[in-house]
């Protein structure tokens, strides 16, 4: 086929035969000759392909797909720094808070003197500043042992995650060991440096060492390779606890240091495995010969202690500092001085850092919940596409984290009280007011009739709905009925479209095809 055949168009329609010809080196496209009697062969489809993937193409949902993020990129964006406003971040200052990082500082500088730092529990409420301030003061610490050169570790551990006594030893067995190979990684090349230039000039490379000879640096080489090939690293399950304890404890007291375990989230690991750990990371300093090992524990709840052994609380509780909640003004505070870093200038009004300390207030000073509320609103704004963060950002962003912290709490909920809570929310859909327990005791049972549940009694119903009252789900108060003895009404406190999609996506209760409640007589009077 011709040059001219290549770069002809097709001049006639679709139905139009035309020839391919493989063996002339033709690419398959339209000549300027057609047969008639041959079929229609692939190049009318590759010409029907190449029309279609034509970057001429007046299909608007072509430019849809093309600028799907251009526009949302068009505008300028609002956050300088967004990591600054989300809980992971450590600032370099904590503005109300200088009192208890001066206690901790106070307590845990012992270590940089090679001496076992006193035990200490860390309380207060979400969001008082607890873990911020401690990881502050353990990075200064790591800080200043390095400065000083004085071997003094600080590991972190959440057990909220981490909530079993064999996932605590096995996380920092790991870690201890992880850090062991690297320190003997690096001892090995210096004395393989010192190895070669030994070799040019034994008596002056060695003159100044605890070396005699080559053979002396060869023996220290094949013993720390020793040392490294018998840590062997523990599984998250399988072993023993005993072997594992037993790992860890060779770990951390493989050279001399002083090593503060921060446990945060304490009391979620006593709730779950009881106080083994604790007694085992309190008592372990009287076995250890090279290194010191201290605890620093940070809690929620005041009342955890309640729990432990005495032989563990007296040791564990050795110094105690509380955080007490912000007030209005200390949280705008703590906004301000993370909006100057978070947002470009000039990006928020004037009432948005004040009112999201006051929404935060309300929540015991939660300054964590200050935050996400400027974040959110911020990415609310953004989404937007304005060029400020507004008010009514900050009031959408107060709606759209109560709704997922609902979500997450009736998520999570065990399946009695979805079964209890479902109860009460297909009453409140059919037009019933001020609902009380036998009422809703009687939903409850049909229900778990149709998803094969079992039954509790009436007394153990209302348990439930006292604890889905204490979680803000339900607003039960008890009323008395006069002769008929005294009730409880009960009413929802979070949305009902929400909260009951929430529900069926459950696996048990997304089986109930149609239960319509049956509502017994009620005393209104």
């Amino acid at each position: 086929m011709t040059d001219e055949s290549n770069n002809s168009a097709p001049e006639s329609d679709l139905s139009t035969p035309e020839t391919s010809n493989d063996a002339d080196g033709s690419d398959g496209h339209p000549g300027s000759e057609t047969d008639p009697d041959i079929s229609t062969g692939p190049s009318d489809l590759d010409d029907v392909i190449l029309d279609n993937l034509d970057t001429g193409s007046d299909d608007p949902s072509d430019e849809a797909s093309r600028g799907l993020f251009d526009d949302l990129l068009e505008g300028e964006p609002i956050f300088e720094n967004k990591e600054v406003l989300r809980p992971s971040y450590t600032p370099h200052k904590l503005p109300h808070r200088e009192e208890q990082i001066n206690n901790m500082a106070t307590i845990l500088v012992t270590a940089l003197r090679g001496d076992t730092p006193s035990n200490i529990l860390i309380y207060g409420k979400t969001g008082t500043g607890k873990t911020a301030s401690a990881k502050f003061v353990s990075e200064e610490l790591e800080t200043t042992s390095q400065k000083y050169e004085v071997p003094c570790e600080v590991e972190y551990i959440n057990c909220e995650v981490t909530d079993t006594q064999y996932r605590v030893l096995a996380q920092l067995a790991n870690k201890f060991i992880d850090k062991n190979a690297r320190l003997i990684d690096d001892r090995i090349a210096e004395l393989e440096d010192l190895q070669s230039r030994a070799r040019e000039n034994t008596a002056a490379a060695l003159e100044e060492t605890a070396f005699d000879s080559l053979d002396d640096i060869e023996t220290e080489i094949s013993s720390l390779e020793v040392d490294k090939a018998e840590f062997e690293e523990v599984p998250m399950t399988g072993w023993p606890t005993d072997r594992v304890y037993s790992s860890f404890f060779d770990a951390v007291d493989y050279h001399e240091r002083v090593v503060v375990i921060m446990l945060d989230e304490i009391d979620k690991l006593v709730e779950k495995s009881g106080d083994d750990t604790l007694y085992n990371l309190s008592r372990m300093n009287s076995e250890l010969e090279n290194s010191r090992v201290s605890i620093m524990g940070i809690s929620n709840d005041l009342k955890f202690t309640d729990f432990l052994d005495p032989r563990v609380k007296s040791s564990l509780g050795e110094e105690e500092i509380v955080f007490p909640p912000y007030d209005a003004n200390q949280l705008r505070d703590i906004l301000q001085a993370r909006s100057d870093v978070a947002f470009k200038n000039d990006a928020l009004t004037e009432d948005v850092i004040p009112l999201c300390a006051a929404f935060a207030a309300q929540e015991h000073g939660d300054a964590r919940r200050a935050l996400d509320l400027l974040r959110t609103a911020g990415e609310l704004a953004e989404r937007d596409q304005t060029d400020n963060v507004l008010e009514d950002h900050v009031r959408q962003a107060q709606e759209k984290i109560e709704l997922d912290r609902v979500v997450e709490v009736v998520r999570t909920l065990p399946t009695q009280s979805k079964i209890v809570l479902f109860a009460i929310i297909l009453l409140e859909k059919n037009g019933v007011h001020n609902i009380n327990t036998g009422e809703v005791f009687n939903i409850y049972k049909n229900l778990c009739e149709e998803i094969d549940a079992d039954i509790l009694t009436q007394r153990r119903v209302t348990d439930l709905i006292s604890e889905l009252d204490m979680l803000g789900i339900v607003n039960a108060v008890v009323v008395s009925k006069g002769r008929y003895g005294r009730t409880k009404e009960i009413s929802l406190s979070v949305p009902t479209e929400e909260t009951e999609a929430v529900l069926l996506s459950d696996s048990r209760l997304g089986d109930i095809d149609d239960v319509q409640p049956f509502v017994q007589a009620r005393f209104d009077n």
